[in-house]
């Protein structure tokens, strides 16, 4: 298989020496699916060689190990052990240090990681990882769209890896299934005319932008999962459950990447957290007051802290003519960004906090703020920073 060249990262067999031989492991990852799927990755891995370890997700992390701890951040360049996100996913590294430290790591984690963080499967670093998922039959790539239920209509309606006018209402996505009439069980043609419905209605929306075109691409063609390998129907749903989680419920999230055999309480809880966060980001955009201004288009909402992240990178794969996308939620005082390259917006957000009087968080291609009061000033801060 053909991969893009990637961005180095920390070497491998560096860091699994490290922490071989660490007495307590500290891993703190990003609040986003790949820096979680890396997490899980790495904690599987210590726990099979008995190396006690602690694993947290914060929006900013910061690496603090007492004594002879290890601390790896994960998702953020911080610290000495850091598995950076860039071009190459944190997940993939994560994955090569848990083959150094000589266990086997389950890929199918690893690729959802790969998924969530824009990336796709075979490229940017992870086409051991594919192969790996092939050779033992874990994953195989077929037709139609990447969600990770069974019901497709309650898939489609809150997945957040696309923007159709129906997203975040199931009934109306069952009617528009309906008018394809698709078989109970759907061969190949069925999942390619799911395909088409969705590529099509994503595309042709009347607020559609130029780039969503392309941005629903990563929801197509999925990779399927073998119901031996993986809680969900397919990689792609299961980023963007990982996605989800990562902000709506972090807990259930890092439960979920530690268990090579999640039970049917955990799976239920994470769909229900991703269904949640999902129609609530669709509902927000629902109602939106957009402003375009120069190099980004602000939407002003009103949704909860844990989806205005999910509302900013919708916004911008699907909706924004501008490189950079905000979701502004005046009653919260919350503000988050999100680019279609690395422009720097963790920083951007850090400077406009601390000119408007605030926290600011984030790293190249997203972030955040947070004021007490009125957050137009920190708006302005931000686009002046940008």
């Amino acid at each position: 298989m053909t991969e893009t060249t990637a961005e180095p990262g920390p070497a491998p067999d560096a860091l699994a020496s490290v922490l071989a031989d660490a007495p307590f492991v500290r891993l703190v990852a990003t609040d986003d699916g790949d820096a979680l799927a890396a997490a899980g990755t790495l904690a599987r891995a210590l726990r099979e060689r008995a190396v006690p370890f602690q694993v947290r997700i914060a929006r900013d992390p910061v690496t603090d190990a007492a004594g002879d701890d290890v601390a790896v951040a994960l998702g953020a360049d911080r610290g000495p052990h850091a598995i950076p996100a860039g071009r190459r996913p944190a997940s993939t590294t994560a994955f090569a240090v848990a083959r150094e430290l000589g266990v086997d790591p389950d890929p199918v984690i690893a690729l959802a990681g790969v998924v969530a963080a824009g990336s796709v499967p075979g490229t940017d670093g992870s086409g051991d990882v594919l192969e790996a998922a092939e050779r033992v039959g874990a994953v195989t790539r077929r037709p139609g769209v990447a969600v990770p239920t069974a019901d497709l209509a309650d898939g489609i309606a809150a997945s957040t890896l696309l923007r159709t006018p129906y997203s975040g209402d199931v009934e109306a996505t069952r009617a528009a299934l309906a008018a394809l009439d698709l078989p109970a069980e759907l061969d190949e043609d069925a999942h390619r005319r799911l395909a088409s419905l969705v590529a099509v209605d994503v595309a042709g929306a009347e607020d559609a932008s130029t780039r969503s075109a392309s941005a629903v691409e990563r929801a197509l063609r999925p990779y399927a999962i073998d119901s031996s390998a993986g809680p969900f129907e397919t990689v792609g749903g299961h980023a963007d459950v990982l996605e989800a989680l990562a902000r709506e419920e972090p807990g259930t999230g890092v439960a979920l990447a530690l268990a090579a055999d999640p039970g049917d309480g955990l799976r239920t809880a994470a769909v229900d957290a991703w269904r949640s966060h999902g129609t609530a980001a669709h509902r927000a955009l629902d109602d939106a007051t957009t402003g375009r201004y120069d190099g980004c288009l602000v939407a002003r909402v009103d949704a909860p802290a844990s989806t205005l992240p999910t509302v900013a990178r919708i916004l911008r794969d699907f909706r924004s003519p501008e490189p950079v996308a905000i979701g502004l939620d005046e009653s919260s005082g919350r503000i988050a960004a999100a680019a279609t390259e690395d422009r720097g917006i963790g920083d951007a957000c850090r400077s406009a906090a601390n000119e408007a009087g605030g926290d600011g968080w984030g790293g190249g291609t997203r972030g955040g703020i947070a004021v007490d009061g009125d957050p137009t000033d920190a708006l302005a801060a931000i686009r002046g920073a940008l």
